[in-house]
């Protein structure tokens, strides 16, 4: 059993465990998981919880990866190898937030599967060249492609059922502030 958890993530058995636990409460009347989306949102953001505080995990705790593990799983051509480790978890504790966050949600969810594929070459890295994590090898590529492709689905679901409308007055305020920027150097 302990082979197959190693195997799929404990990210992964949180994300399949929690999302229909939120949503029975949904069902149970709690209004935040009325819908699966929302229950999908908040169970993402509970893996993102647990991945992201993972990087700043001390090499004392011996039950997860360090940030110094993680760190060899980062390519060789990605600059500040440790950094780069903070910075993902910073960003997936950011999405967390905005995934819970109603207004936030849809903004969260792009993000996230925009920042799915950019973690993915740490992944193969890590298989291809052998690398383990706490100890314990890292997953085969024919699960991690497939499971970052499901996350990626996920996110973009998410986004597709959550109010955009936060993002799209966002969106319209850059176009127009981009579109004056155009109209200025063109005048010149």
């Amino acid at each position: 059993m302990e082979d197959l958890i190693n195997a799929i993530g404990v990210e992964f058995i949180v994300l399949v465990v929690a999302t229909p636990a939120l949503r029975l409460l949904g069902a149970l009347g709690v209004r935040r998981f009325a819908d699966w989306p929302a229950s999908a949102a908040h169970a993402t953001a509970a893996m993102l919880v647990l991945t992201g505080i993972v990087r700043f995990v001390p090499d004392s705790v011996a039950a997860m990866p360090s940030a110094e593990e993680l760190a060899r799983m980062v390519p060789p051509f990605v600059p500040f190898p440790l950094a780069m480790v903070y910075l993902t978890g910073v960003l997936e504790l950011l999405i967390a937030v905005g995934l819970v966050l109603a207004r936030t949600r849809w903004s969260a969810a792009v993000g996230l599967a925009v920042l799915l594929p950019l973690l993915l070459p740490a992944n193969i890295y890590a298989a291809l060249n052998d690398i383990p994590l706490n100890g314990v090898e890292a997953t085969p590529l024919w699960l991690r492609i497939p499971q970052q492709a499901a996350y990626v689905a996920l996110a973009l679901w998410i986004a597709k059922s959550a109010d955009a409308t936060s993002a799209r007055r966002v969106l319209t305020r850059l176009r127009g502030w981009w579109t004056g920027v155009k109209v200025v150097r063109g005048s010149g």
